[in-house]
């Protein structure tokens, strides 16, 4: 049981997250300056090495909260506390190996017309100076039934539509997915 953060997303690039603030929030204290993201991740980070113990950040949300956003900030905030942040650049190494899986499993909700299906759990590791020196990500499928249903005013997982449209161009055909797309041309407008 721990700290808990309600954060709103504000649509927009603020500076409260630049490398200033960041420098601002490493070694406070908790409740000792604005609730932040940065001050969840010191302090995630100070128990680490006062413990010893692995430790958790759970980001949550409903759908344009900015939870990856979130994830990314606390990413950011372990590479330049750890002196990580210009030798690996973690964030954006651990995150390359999303856009893949963001092609795939993003869809249109009522609230985001780009939305994650896909959770991430994101490990990262740290050496024994607390620099940090690896990380894994997984994702898993949220919302496996946007595979068979589609609810009012949403649409199923864009790339059944991005085939769709490009199942008359001449790559397609290497694919050998001709037989499967049968399909009536309105259903592209969807």
């Amino acid at each position: 049981l721990g700290i808990v953060l309600v954060a709103i997303n504000p649509y927009e690039q603020l500076p409260i997250y630049e490398q200033d603030v960041i420098y601002a929030y490493s070694g406070q204290n908790m409740g000792d300056m604005d609730p932040h993201i940065f001050a969840v991740a010191e302090e995630a980070y100070k128990q680490m090495a006062r413990d010893e113990k692995n430790q958790s950040i759970i980001v949550s949300g409903e759908s344009g909260a900015g939870k990856t956003v979130s994830a990314k900030y606390a990413m950011r905030f372990f590479a330049t506390v750890g002196g990580s942040a210009s030798e690996t650049n973690i964030e954006a190494k651990v995150l390359a190996s999303s856009p893949i899986m963001e092609a795939i499993g993003n869809a249109k909700t009522t609230r985001n017309d780009n939305s994650s299906r896909f959770g991430k759990y994101i490990e990262i590791g740290f050496d024994k100076r607390y620099h940090i020196i690896g990380a894994n990500m997984r994702t898993y499928l949220l919302e496996k039934s946007r595979v068979v249903f589609q609810a009012e005013d949403e649409r199923n997982y864009h790339i059944f539509y991005q085939l769709c449209a490009s199942s008359s161009l001449p790559e397609f055909k290497d694919l050998g997915l001709s037989k499967y797309w049968n399909l009536p041309v309105n259903l592209l407008a969807v």
